[in-house]
């Protein structure tokens, strides 16, 4: 049987270490941190079969670490430590997904039987996993992985404007998945239980394009040998996805135009109105501002749309979300293609966080399956990734005062330089004595050991 390893959350050093030993003791590995945030940084570069978290941290407490943990993973196991005064909170925290609380003071039997539960129970439901209803599972927004601040905004957005039939216009480099977030807000709509149609803008030839929206009638057209119903139509009571709306030409900009204000338009060749109830969703990777300014797109078609801006960062941007990804991909394929990849190593997984990912998503889920595939067994190791991840450049930082040059600058690789410069002065000034190293940086002993492990420096 694998050694399963426990993380420890606890700001009291005395409670921690008399559990850590208890648990050590017991059989279990056992990491131990001070507090939520602590937690989290880990949490990025290992794999935990088991947490348990003290309710009350400074930094981050229980209940957020317990969210991010959920978010991390859905099936985390996670236990609550709590004192008399707080066992509401602890109710609460199992509402949200922790398997069990106990509370202080400690009493070695109940959490040995409460640790031995929750691993039967993490055993169990890994042995009994299901795949759930497909839309629903597909295309819930909580099914959207984020944990940043930016892509929370987006689940906030979502969520206040899927019952309204505003028009939203989504924002966003190739890759970031904005119909994504197009289906999430029609999949938690009124509408649906009715069709959402997705039609690329700049896939279709210009030419085609105006038959494919708003259909045709028979001989309209050379080659036009019978009647066809456009997407609006298909998508009558539902929602049409206009994606790379940008590339529609000006032409047809017009009569969109008319079909957003009148909800109405007539086919190619015909004389009959039709009246739609559909409601529209848009999305671009180009700045429509400046497409607007240049004449390239009608200004009242561009304020028609974006009613609703919704905008989709690039993963570069998104910070603890690249490591969320990247296991929540693992985890996927590792079903889809029958393996049983262990983990990504925490060398591996430091050349993922500064790779700024010009493909956004798509590209770390490709580069995700290309591993699993070709990976027989064990963890992903350095050596496993493409030369695109591994010859990285990393700009050099200056120990003190750096302006921004013209061309921008990347700016998590900076601050990660920075980071690794002060542990490696902060070491030297000590003469490798690690106590005295976090003392001049003012960190905890065990934040330092972690960073230097994450930048392979311990």
């Amino acid at each position: 049987m694998k050694n399963v390893k426990i993380l420890i959350a606890e700001d009291n050093d005395l409670n921690r270490e008399n559990l850590a030993e208890l648990l050590t003791s017991s059989g279990y590995e056992v990491k131990e941190v001070t507090n939520g945030k602590e937690a989290m940084d880990v949490m990025v570069e290992d794999k935990f079969d088991l947490v348990i978290t003290d309710l009350k941290m400074p930094q981050a407490d229980g209940l957020v670490l317990l969210k991010f943990c959920k978010e991390m993973n859905p099936d985390s196991v996670v236990i609550i430590v709590t004192g008399y005064g707080t066992v509401n909170t602890a109710v609460e925290a199992m509402k949200l997904g922790a398997f069990d609380y106990i509370i202080k003071p400690l009493k070695d039997e109940i959490v040995k039987l409460t640790i031995a539960r929750a691993l039967s129970y993490a055993k169990l439901k890994e042995e009994n996993t299901v795949l759930r209803s497909s839309l629903q599972d597909k295309y819930d927004f909580g099914k959207m992985i984020g944990y940043s601040d930016s892509m929370k905004k987006v689940f906030d957005t979502i969520e206040k404007v899927s019952n309204s039939d505003s028009t939203i216009l989504i924002h966003g480099e190739s890759g970031t998945g904005k119909e994504l977030v197009a289906r999430a807000i029609h999949f938690n709509s009124d509408r649906k239980n009715q069709p959402i149609i997705p039609v690329n803008c700049g896939a279709i030839p210009e030419e085609l394009l105006e038959s494919e929206l708003f259909g045709h009638e028979k001989g309209a057209f050379t080659g036009a040998i019978r009647t066809r119903i456009g997407r609006f139509e298909l998508a009558q009571g539902g929602t049409i996805f206009l994606d790379e709306i940008g590339d529609m030409s000006p032409a047809l900009q017009v009569k969109m135009l008319r079909v957003i204000q009148e909800k109405e338009f007539e086919r190619i060749g015909g004389i009959k109105t039709i009246h739609v109830d559909v409601r529209i969703l848009a999305a671009t990777n180009q700045n429509l501002d400046k497409a607007v300014t240049e004449k390239k797109f009608r200004e009242d078609l561009y304020y028609r749309i974006n009613v609703i801006p919704i905008h989709l960062p690039p993963l570069r941007e998104r910070g603890p979300d690249i490591a969320i990804l990247a296991n929540h991909f693992l985890r996927q394929f590792n079903k889809l293609k029958k393996k049983s990849i262990g983990r990504i190593l925490p060398e591996a997984m430091s050349f993922f966080i500064r790779y700024p990912w010009p493909g956004n998503v798509r590209e770390l889920e490709n580069l995700m399956e290309m591993l699993v595939v070709m990976k027989d067994g064990g963890d992903i190791e350095v050596g496993d990734l493409p030369p695109k991840l591994i010859n990285q450049k990393i700009a050099e930082l200056p120990s003190s005062y750096m302006e921004l040059p013209d061309e921008g600058l990347n700016f998590n690789e900076m601050v990660s330089q920075f980071e690794k410069d002060m542990l490696l002065q902060a070491l030297r000034k000590s003469d490798g004595v690690k106590n005295r190293a976090a003392k001049l940086l003012q960190l905890n002993r065990t934040t330092l050991v972690e960073k230097l492990k994450r930048f392979s420096l311990a």
